[in-house]
């Protein structure tokens, strides 16, 4: 699986799918197209955009080349202050929401804070789960850590399902398929933490 062959440090990598999806709505392209055009195909353009996968430079330059985009203007949007003062006071207000899967159905992100470090990044969410909310199972380029501020949920790894209520928490490896279920008539709120790390493995990745 493609993952990390870009650099960090001044780079928020994981911003990066985002910032293609952005481009290519404003190209009025739809995935199909823009795999026609660069030769990728669709399901990893999906994935790349929703933040599971993250592209090679070769892969991430075809990419931009065909949307018509500037490498040093698309750079410039990934860059962030690499001077940590000691602390970061988060108001609520400064939440930025953002979408991951276009075809997910009742599922509300809320990034709260994104940050580089030597060897890796985190992104520290907050995921809202309205009743019924839907969506196929993803694998993502990260560990992940899940802690149910609010409401009950089933969540599946693959074929094992954790029933989790208020106060749970799952800590996994985002390389196994999963999916959090809401099959209750009551909203669930979920803190989420992507851990992204150099190699891809415990003790050095992913």
């Amino acid at each position: 699986m493609e993952q990390d062959s870009l650099g960090h440090g001044q780079l928020v990598y994981y911003k990066i799918g985002g910032l293609i999806r952005q481009y290519r709505k404003e190209k009025d392209l739809k995935l199909l197209d823009l795999s026609a055009i660069t030769g990728i195909k669709s399901a990893m353009l999906s994935k790349i955009e929703n933040g599971r996968m993250i592209p090679t430079i070769p892969t991430l330059f075809t990419i931009i080349n065909k949307l018509g985009i500037r490498p040093e203007t698309f750079f410039s949007q990934l860059s962030t202050e690499s001077d940590f003062p000691g602390y970061f006071f988060l108001p609520k207000s400064g939440f930025t929401v953002y979408e991951k899967e276009e075809s997910a159905i009742g599922f509300e992100y809320k990034s709260i804070l994104e940050y580089n470090f030597e060897g890796g990044a985190f992104q520290i969410s907050f995921l809202t789960l309205q009743p019924g909310a839907k969506r196929s199972q993803v694998t993502t380029a990260a560990f992940e850590f899940i802690y149910v501020l609010s409401g009950n949920l089933k969540y599946a790894l693959e074929d094992k399902i954790f029933e989790l209520s208020e106060g749970d928490a799952l800590f996994f490896d985002g390389a196994i398929g999963h999916v959090p279920v809401n099959d209750s008539n009551m909203t669930v709120t979920l803190l989420v933490l992507y851990l992204f790390t150099e190699q891809g493995k415990p003790g050095g990745g992913f």
